[in-house]
């Protein structure tokens, strides 16, 4: 992602815990050891966020004292490491998506991650950063962390007081009846609007997606600049007047989790239409040109995001599912379908296309 926002608000989740932090096994970083910790600096997004007794855990136990920089959203993020690299400010990255990675690599800002034997980058993972992948997932030093679901979401209390059925097809959605219900945030400034504008491409293929884009300009479609105005301001389950909106698969589940009162069932829905559902893979690297003494410690955090505490937490910390295979869903997710099909543009596509893809939708949608 490359806006700046939390997928959503975070809760006392610390206190829950503590249960099983407990449990909680000695990771592969820890090491007895009576020295001074090492600093390491990690430049993450503004949504990253894992529990403070998990991160006092891993300094504890790996004998590292963490530095952590939010560098904004991922796409201001990246462009900080690329603008930097002469004098890196970070020694490790974590947050760069899949749709981020052509730019991460032309920048040549990563680093290549020690093949150690057992380490995460031997080890096979549910999602793989690009196509040319093996089964580690990991692309030029980009070891997968975790992954989501870019897609329409809906608010069902307003579909069901209009008696409106809901859209079959994209192109279904840009008919008369559904004329200014979807709210998108803009490609150029935010991460799911990146991913959502791309799945059209790659479902429509170009020059219908293109054609389609035309449409729902005209059919009344509202575009803002980040996800968080699209979900908390536009979208009519939060007081706006759009009861649709391009948001993420586990949103229906974090609706449920976050309500005020109990309740069984969420409020929202999840619609996954052919050409609108893209899978988000994020990941994270060493840094080219970071302080030497830091890579090992670099690498034991690496390690540690890909730890079963790590993976568990950040299913509702930051709503994307764990890219380490066996790791238990979280309960609240019963209420976040994960698709059973997405769209993918390969690296290469990417590489020489994205650029193009979005100064094409800013003419069709904007000018």
């Amino acid at each position: 992602m490359w806006q700046t926002f939390r997928r959503w608000e975070t809760s006392a989740t610390a206190v829950l815990m503590c249960g099983w932090l407990v449990a909680w096994p000695l990771g592969v970083w820890a090491q007895a050891n009576t020295s001074s910790p090492s600093v390491l600096r990690v430049m993450t997004h503004s949504s990253f966020d894992l529990p403070k007794p998990l991160l006092a855990r891993f300094e504890q136990e790996a004998n590292v004292k963490l530095q952590l920089i939010q560098g904004g959203d991922a796409g201001e993020m990246l462009n900080k490491l690329i603008l930097s690299q002469a004098a890196p400010v970070a020694d490790v990255v974590y947050g760069i998506d899949n749709t981020l990675l052509p730019r991460a690599v032309a920048g040549g800002i990563l680093a290549p991650f020690p093949q150690a034997a057992g380490s995460v980058a031997h080890r096979p993972a549910l999602a793989h950063m690009a196509d040319t992948a093996g089964p580690d997932g990991v692309v030029a030093g980009l070891v997968p962390i975790n992954y989501g679901y870019v897609n329409l979401n809906i608010d069902k209390a307003w579909f069901a007081q209009k008696g409106l059925a809901l859209p079959k097809s994209l192109q279904e959605l840009s008919s008369p009846a559904y004329r200014g219900l979807l709210v998108v945030p803009n490609p150029a400034t935010s991460s799911p609007g990146q991913a959502f504008m791309l799945a059209t491409v790659a479902g429509l293929g170009e020059q219908a997606a293109f054609d389609w884009w035309a449409r729902m300009r005209a059919n009344g479609l509202k575009v803002v600049k980040g996800w968080s105005e699209a979900y908390y301001t536009e979208f009519s389950r939060n007081g706006g007047s759009r009861p649709i909106v391009v948001s993420y698969a586990t949103s229906p589940a974090a609706e449920v989790f976050y309500s005020k009162q109990k309740i069984s069932a969420s409020p929202t829905a999840n619609v996954f239409l052919p050409g609108a559902v893209f899978r988000q893979v994020e990941g994270a690297a060493l840094l080219k040109g970071a302080n030497p003494a830091a890579q090992a410690a670099g690498v034991k955090f690496i390690e540690f995001l890909r730890s079963p505490a790590v993976q568990q937490a950040l299913q509702t910390r930051l709503w994307m599912y764990p890219a380490e295979p066996g790791v238990a869903p979280d309960a609240v997710f019963q209420h976040a379908q994960e698709p059973t099909q997405f769209e993918a543009v390969s690296l290469q596509a990417l590489t020489a296309q994205a650029g193009s893809w979005q100064r094409r939708w800013t003419q069709v949608v904007l000018k």
